[in-house]
């Protein structure tokens, strides 16, 4: 369009005015973010917008930040709004979101810590002084008449979990129920995985030797260690049978850290396994690609304590193609054995199991090796000369079976991992990077996986990939002669460069 005088500039003043707020009104529901990591971990997930769906009443965020903080909590807040517009867009207006300095008022200070948001010490540097400064790095949920509260945010990692679970916690009234069971004379402690399980699920202590409550749909048997009466094996099957899940961690090994030795783990519990299609190999596995022990070692006149290898911690990479494992990077087990693979393993049984459909969780790396017989658990090669040939390929040390019976038309799931102590205090239930995995296996054999995809992304561990040692030292080599046939390369360069000038100036002074 040709502007020629004032009413031509008024006309084409007023089509783009109208053009923006056309664009603006079509578009304003529609959101839209370009997000190229690898694991989109600046757009909200799939997880999250199927638990922000089912909000079908007002959800007010309430967020409790202080204002010029260091950059790295500046960051923080920034991420923090960001993410919750995204909760806001998808939320067909269901989620409300403000923000509040309460050091500019008392009144907001001490409504922040009515709801539990309580101020934190921070070192900030002011006026080119080093200070201590309270601040505010929380916020408040409240839904109906119910609250939730994450009284400090320090990092970004996970927060988007934290969120949607908080969400989810309020949206779903009804929490589902599983039960921790208890064989008699068992003693074990998982108090870090129930608290866990707390946050989203009923859980209970039961003993085996009565009826299983109908309202439990999950059992988690942890370590058996010696045989278990025939009421107790009479109540765990007519549950499975009922169509209850089990979430069973077993190994075949007992390990004794204070002798270095290994015993064989006598128990009719294994046959119980036997008639759902499980079955342990009665070994210990070893993996070069392993965690570490702190050991006490002579260096010199000193003894000094160190950390070394112990393959008898094989550190899981591996994992099969399931969504429980789906985006897991790494698993640490503890003294585990060998699962036996292979669908047609199904005794005769009283609850008349007629399949049990075999599926690999994950595995140990291709540099393992099984110990059977007599189990010497030392770290040293020379003491131990397992550990010398760690070659034979992946073993399986998790499982999922669906187990069919023809006295239930439901169809009930095990998981199966090939570790005594995986959900104890004193075992893998202590390690950090197992809890993903638990929840995962828990969301989903209870029915509910919303958050696991999402809880997979959220982890941070970026292990690198193992290399075998020739291409190790090739990489070496590589590294100590490239740089000198570069520099020597270049230095040829040159000196024909000056010969080649040399000889042109040599050429126009004869000329002259």
């Amino acid at each position: 369009m040709t502007i020629t005088n004032k009413k031509s500039f008024l006309l084409y003043f007023v089509i783009i005015i109208f053009s923006i707020v056309v664009v603006n009104v079509l578009f304003r529901n529609i959101f839209f973010r370009l997000d190229l990591t690898a694991n989109k971990m600046y757009s909200l997930s799939d997880s999250s917008k199927l638990v922000v769906d089912k909000i079908d009443d007002l959800l007010t965020l309430k967020v409790y930040f202080s204002d010029d903080l260091p950059d790295k909590y500046g960051n923080n807040r920034r991420y923090l709004q960001d993410i919750l517009e995204e909760y806001e867009a998808f939320s067909h207006g269901n989620i409300h979101f403000e923000f509040y300095k309460p050091e500019d008022s008392e009144n907001l200070a001490s409504e922040a810590q009515k709801y539990g948001i309580q101020p934190v010490q921070l070192q900030v540097v002011e006026n080119d002084k080093l200070e201590i400064k309270k601040v505010y790095m929380g916020m408040v949920f409240i839904y109906e008449d119910q609250r939730e509260i994450i009284p400090v945010i320090q990092t970004t990692t996970g927060l988007e979990y934290d969120i949607t679970t908080k969400i989810k916690k309020l949206v779903d009234t009804q929490k589902r129920t599983l039960a921790v069971a208890k064989f008699e004379g068992q003693v074990m402690t998982n108090d870090n995985i129930t608290q866990l399980l707390r946050q989203s699920y009923n859980v209970k202590d039961i003993k085996l030797d009565t009826e299983i409550p109908n309202d439990i749909s999950l059992l988690l048997v942890n370590g058996v260690e010696d045989s278990v009466s025939e009421n107790e094996i009479s109540n765990l099957k007519q549950f499975v049978a009922k169509g209850g899940n089990l979430f069973v961690t077993q190994s075949k090994i007992k390990a004794d850290l204070q002798t270095l030795r290994g015993s064989v783990i006598q128990s009719n519990f294994f046959d119980v396994l036997g008639e759902f299609g499980l079955a342990i190999d009665e070994n210990v596995i070893l993996d070069k690609q392993c965690g570490q022990v702190t050991v006490s070692q002579n260096v010199g006149i000193f003894r000094m304590n160190s950390a070394v290898d112990y393959p008898f911690f094989p550190l899981i990479q591996n994992f099969g193609d399931h969504l429980i494992v789906d985006g897991l990077e790494q698993i640490r087990i503890l003294f585990p054995s060998s699962i036996v693979i292979d669908n047609s393993i199904i005794a005769d049984s009283v609850n008349d199991v007629i399949d049990a459909n075999i599926t690999p969780l994950f595995y140990t790396s291709d540099k393992s090796a099984t110990m059977s017989g007599y189990y010497n658990l030392s770290y040293e090669p020379k003491t131990n000369p397992v550990i010398q040939n760690l070659n034979e390929k992946g073993k399986a040390v998790a499982v999922l079976a669906a187990v069919e019976t023809s006295t239930s038309t439901w169809l009930s799931q095990i998981v199966l991992v090939a570790d005594s102590k995986f959900l104890s205090d004193d075992g893998g239930g202590s390690i950090q990077e197992n809890s993903v995995f638990v929840m995962n296996t828990v969301d989903y054999l209870m029915g509910d996986s919303d958050l696991i995809a999402l809880r997979s992304r959220e982890i941070t561990t970026r292990p690198l990939e193992a290399i075998d040692d020739e291409l190790k030292s090739k990489l070496k080599w590589m590294n100590i002669l490239l740089p000198s046939l570069l520099i020597i390369s270049l230095g040829f360069f040159i000196l024909r460069k000056e010969s080649n000038r040399a000889k042109i100036l040599g050429e126009i002074y004869e000329q002259k």
